[in-house]
């Protein structure tokens, strides 16, 4: 099958198929499109020992926010490329296992929609209700798919696209000791926002002191960086938030520290920019102009890069003993006011 009405999945097709033999790929699901099935790929390289640190990329899981497809296709075209001559990165993927979900949507993209082909926005599909108030429709809703922020039905399972990232999430990153997942979206606000659990709860996340040493040694690694780093529940709380679902399945674990992280573009910003895009639903989420798409895909690269020389490192920056506690009391006076609400 080909993709010649989304670009991006064709685009898909033709760096796995230059991949090499290193490259893993497997079809996680098929979307049923009523006169089409669209396969959802994940792709893995390096090292599968549970030991061994993993990093899980993923975009697409709004149709509409192609930007974030883009970004993660940009990336693993890097790494594709950069296998037949970067011996650094030999050496990295000997110790670090790197996944790749660019498009869980693609029936969205087909549709260009927010939500998927039944009209759930998957990002407010997982079993798990917000404990605070949440605001109107925003927040998720179970009031019919013709409505944005959809949950789908009170007694359904999981969408066929949720079910699937759950899957690979277990598979391939909670299966390790330590893991990290960075989700790309694009259409809130006038920055780049980097969040983190929790998004049904504006209580703390118990692995608090682990996200501020990560934003302290972004703070180094690149001072000056733009990404407002915090809890989503710093700008609303939602039902269904699957990050939310699979970190705390996580927590079931004691020997298993998973850290998801959003990637949360601010398209406001573009529209700021070139008003005209307001007359597109495309246009609001993702930068029309060419230039501008462009200096998006490099800065983000330079973060994906970023996030996965972390995770390598991880044995390096987490925190331990009188550090994470340090760590811990920093995180609360910064993001919750000196404690817990």
């Amino acid at each position: 099958m080909t993709w010649k009405d989304i670009d991006e999945l064709e685009e898909l097709e033709q760096i796995v198929a230059g991949g090499g033999p290193g490259i893993e790929v497997r079809t996680l699901c098929e979307v049923d499109c009523g006169s089409r099935r669209l396969p959802v790929h994940a792709i893995s390289i390096g090292n599968r020992d549970p030991a061994a640190p993993a990093i899980g990329i993923f975009g697409g899981v709004h149709g509409l926010e192609r930007i974030g497809v883009q970004v993660v296709l940009a990336y693993l075209q890097s790494i594709v490329s950069r296998l037949r001559w970067d011996t650094t990165l030999h050496r990295q993927l000997d110790q670090l296992r790197l996944v790749f979900v660019p498009a869980l949507n693609p029936g969205g993209m087909w549709r260009r929609t927010r939500a998927n082909p039944n009209g759930v926005d998957l990002m407010r599909n997982a079993p798990l209700e917000a404990k605070e108030k949440t605001p109107l429709l925003i927040g998720g809703h179970r009031l019919g798919p013709r409505l944005p922020w959809y949950r789908g039905p009170d007694d359904a399972t999981l969408e066929v696209e949720s079910a699937a990232l759950c899957r690979v999430v277990d598979d391939e990153l909670l299966s390790h000791r330590f893991s990290m997942a960075v989700d790309c979206h694009s259409g809130f606000g006038l920055s780049d926002r980097i969040w983190f659990p929790y998004a049904h709860t504006a209580q703390p996340i118990p692995h608090l002191a682990e996200m501020h040493a990560l934003l302290e040694i972004l703070d180094q690694t690149h001072n000056h960086h733009r990404y407002v780093f915090e809890p989503q529940s710093r700008q609303y709380l939602a039902h269904g938030d699957l990050w939310d679902y699979l970190y705390l399945r996580a927590l079931e674990n004691a020997e298993c520290l998973f850290l998801p992280l959003t990637l949360e573009m601010g398209s406001w910003l573009w529209v700021k920019k070139n008003p005209r895009q307001l007359f597109s639903r495309h246009g609001m989420f993702n930068p029309q102009i060419e230039h501008r798409r462009q200096r998006v895909l490099r800065r983000h690269l330079a973060w994906l890069d970023f996030m996965t020389r972390a995770a390598s490192g991880s044995a390096l920056w987490l925190p331990t003993g009188e550090a994470r506690d340090r760590h811990g009391q920093a995180a609360l006076r910064r993001w919750y006011g000196g404690g817990a609400t």
